[in-house]
């Protein structure tokens, strides 16, 4: 069996080197889940408490949503429970600014910014305007009546990448509403 030379003076066999680009291939594509587990492990390392608390919400909130599914959460059930939780703090937000209360707006936006981390990179809004056009023609929407067709196919495909009010807006102004 021949063997082949990895960085520099290691030499290992293809079996090996088959095993090791395995393990590799698992790693890029570790989970939502794995990434909060390993994110909550150094959190309690570290003694950050904002991270323990909101790592420990999202694994309950996992939980709980992998009961109700009654199977394994995908990275795309995560992404859901991860939007909810964010759109929790967004409203949390609002309100206590409303209310005057810097202190809870402050620990509402720390743990946005923390549940933020895994999701998904926000859609621009030349890029929703672009699907937004696309659905329409799609599915012939020309009214405002249309609305709700139009926000039923295009969310699951904007899902944790663009908040469901923006989402609404575009499509009220494209359908002249």
């Amino acid at each position: 069996m021949k063997n082949h030379q990895i960085a520099g003076s290691v030499n290992i066999t293809p079996l090996e080197e088959r095993h090791v680009k395995g393990i590799c291939h698992l790693i890029d594509r570790m989970g939502i889940i794995d990434n909060i587990n390993k994110d909550l492990i150094s959190a309690v390392k570290a003694g950050d408490k904002v991270a323990i608390a909101v790592l420990r919400m999202l694994k309950s909130e996992f939980k709980y949503k992998q009961i109700e599914l009654g199977h394994d959460l995908t990275d795309d059930d995560c992404i859901v429970v991860l939007s909810s939780a964010a759109k929790k703090r967004r409203e949390s937000i609002e309100s206590f600014t409303k209310g005057g209360r810097d202190d809870l707006v402050a620990r509402e936006q720390a743990e946005l910014e923390m549940i933020s981390r895994y999701l998904p990179e926000q859609i621009s809004d030349s890029q929703l305007e672009e699907l937004v056009s696309n659905v329409i023609s799609e599915v012939n929407a020309s009214t405002p009546a249309d609305l709700g067709q139009v926000m039923k196919n295009i969310m699951p495909k904007v899902i944790g990448r663009a908040d469901g009010r923006r989402v609404n807006e575009m499509v009220r102004k494209k359908l002249g509403g």
